[in-house]
């Protein structure tokens, strides 16, 4: 091997190393915001959670559906819909729109958290005290977000890691 392909192992390397770190920076939950345990499982019959009203190529829920993340759970590789009446990673609580003018992904994910503060404060005030919540934000990629997207969606989960609590029913 030359000098050149030492290089661009070296380029790519640093690349790959950097847009992990972007990924983990706008992908991160939010430990910050801690509230009451999950309510117990609704005694009402089952109702199909709501669906995404848009279409979009990252993860973007409508509030009031329940989810799984991958960042959360070990067995799937997106973000997936689930009944809220079964155990879950989170669920959605808001949806937002990202200001214009950002210009990096660090600069999404804390936009992110930034919007979706006061709607997780006020979930957390709803479930009556206990803990701890987690605030999870979704949201575009820097390439989506110049290409125009700026939807994202506020989720509030029972845990910060894979594998950890589960939600087992609605929020109040």
């Amino acid at each position: 091997m030359d000098r050149g392909d030492g290089r661009r192992i070296a380029a790519v390397v640093a690349v790959v190393a950097v847009l992990a770190v972007a990924a983990a920076v706008l992908l991160w939950p939010d430990g910050h915001h801690r509230a009451a345990p999950p309510p117990p499982a609704p005694s009402a019959p089952p109702s199909p959670s709501p669906s995404p009203s848009k279409q979009l190529p990252y993860p973007y829920f409508t509030p009031g559906t329940c989810l799984d993340h991958p960042q959360l759970s070990t067995v799937i590789t997106r973000a997936e819909q689930r009944p809220c009446e079964r155990p879950h990673d989170g669920e959605a609580i808001a949806n937002v729109v990202l200001p214009e003018g950002l210009t990096s992904d660090l600069q999404i994910g804390r936009a992110l958290r930034e919007l979706c503060k006061d709607p997780l404060a006020a979930r957390e005030a709803a479930q009556g005290g206990g803990g701890p919540y987690y605030g999870f934000p979704l949201g575009p990629y820097l390439q989506y977000y110049k290409d125009g997207m700026r939807d994202a969606t506020c989720t509030m989960t029972a845990s910060d890691r894979q594998g950890g609590q589960k939600l087992t029913g609605r929020l109040r």
